[in-house]
């Protein structure tokens, strides 16, 4: 039974719901309508054609990544807690944050993260330089470690792996380190300890 009612919202949360398991080549207006038990010309009605519809996605992307709101005690914690929640979105929406970059509009996504950085970095006592320091390693931080995390799970399967590399390769006296390095990565448990130690390392720096 086709659908009499529908609104701007549910289009564009099917639409993006779309896009991020199967990539933006799955999201046809055939398809969509599909999806949502309605006509094709109803998914015109509220939102135009394809190009307009990928717009739309792109700006609700980009108002989803402004949502993000530290939590903590700290003012490190708190920044710790901003760059955790923006690898979480930035992973959860790869083909729609690749659509925001292809739109060219990467670093407004961004700017509602850093300015909560901001916020938190002033709290820590620091200022300018320093300060802005801080913000863009964060930064980096996240989308280097997303940026690897995809690479790595997109990557062939590689003969040798690193379980026989470092079962025979030396480690400098050190068989435990040999034995870690052997064991595949906990990028959660990874990202957590490098985020930390760079955010509390950059904010003991000199004020």
């Amino acid at each position: 039974m086709t659908r009499t009612s529908l609104s701007r919202e549910e289009v564009l949360a099917a639409a993006g719901a779309l896009v991020r398991q199967h990539g933006p080549a799955a999201l046809t207006m055939r398809r969509l309508a599909a999806e949502l038990g309605t006509a094709v010309t109803s998914i015109y009605w509220h939102v135009g054609n394809r190009e307009s519809l990928l717009d739309a996605l792109v700006e609700r992307t980009v108002r989803e990544l402004g949502e993000i709101r530290p939590r903590g005690r700290t003012p490190a914690a708190r920044i710790v807690s901003v760059a955790t929640a923006l690898r979480r979105e930035l992973r959860e929406r790869p083909h729609l944050i690749a659509m925001v970059h292809e739109r060219g509009l990467t670093e407004r996504m961004f700017l509602p993260a850093q300015q909560a950085l901001v916020h938190e970095v002033h709290e820590a006592g620091l200022r300018g330089t320093a300060a802005a320091r801080v913000v863009r390693a964060v930064q980096f931080q996240v989308v280097g470690h997303v940026l690897v995390e995809r690479y790595r799970e997109r990557a062939p399967a590689q003969r040798p792996g690193e379980d026989e590399l470092w079962h025979t390769a030396p480690a400098e006296d050190d068989p435990a380190l040999a034995r870690a390095l052997a064991r595949p990565p906990d990028p959660d448990r990874l990202f957590a300890a490098s985020v930390r130690a760079l955010v509390d390392g950059l904010l003991a720096q000199p004020r």
